[in-house]
């Protein structure tokens, strides 16, 4: 439980200093017999910044949680 803690955590700190990436989509554009024609368009993929947030303090949940069932 204490390591999947702490990735929690670091994946939260990742998610609010990063808010999303963009990948390159290719879409169609004209798709006639022989000539075809696309164009390359950039997607966002976008998180809100609270989830990073809730993920780091569940983490933190959890780490806190692992080290009081150790020492009883």
């Amino acid at each position: 439980m204490k390591t999947s803690g702490w990735v929690l955590i670091v994946i939260g700190i990742i998610m609010i200093l990063i808010k999303g990436f963009s990948i390159p989509v290719e879409k169609k554009v004209i798709d006639t017999g022989p000539i075809h024609v696309s164009r390359t368009e950039n997607k966002w993929i976008g998180w809100p910044t609270y989830t990073g947030g809730v993920l780091a303090v569940i983490g933190v949940v959890l780490v806190v949680g692992s080290k009081k069932n150790k020492i009883t």
